[in-house]
């Protein structure tokens, strides 16, 4: 599985990153995330997932 954080949409609401801390980074500038890695680690699949649902922006996508 593979993750995208869409940089336009991207508000900074850091949610992705409180639900999935290993799978997302924040931006010290303007707090917009981008993932640490575009490939999910199996263990970290369902957070990422939940963090998907959670972004208000609708920022991130997943691929399989």
């Amino acid at each position: 599985m593979k993750v995208h954080v869409d940089q336009e949409r991207c508000q900074g609401h850091t949610l992705c990153s409180m639900i999935a801390p290993k799978a997302f980074e924040l931006s010290e500038i303007d707090g917009h995330s981008s993932p640490v890695d575009e490939n999910v680690a199996h263990d970290q699949e369902d957070q990422v997932r939940e963090a998907v649902h959670s972004c208000p922006e609708r920022a991130i996508s997943l691929t399989e």
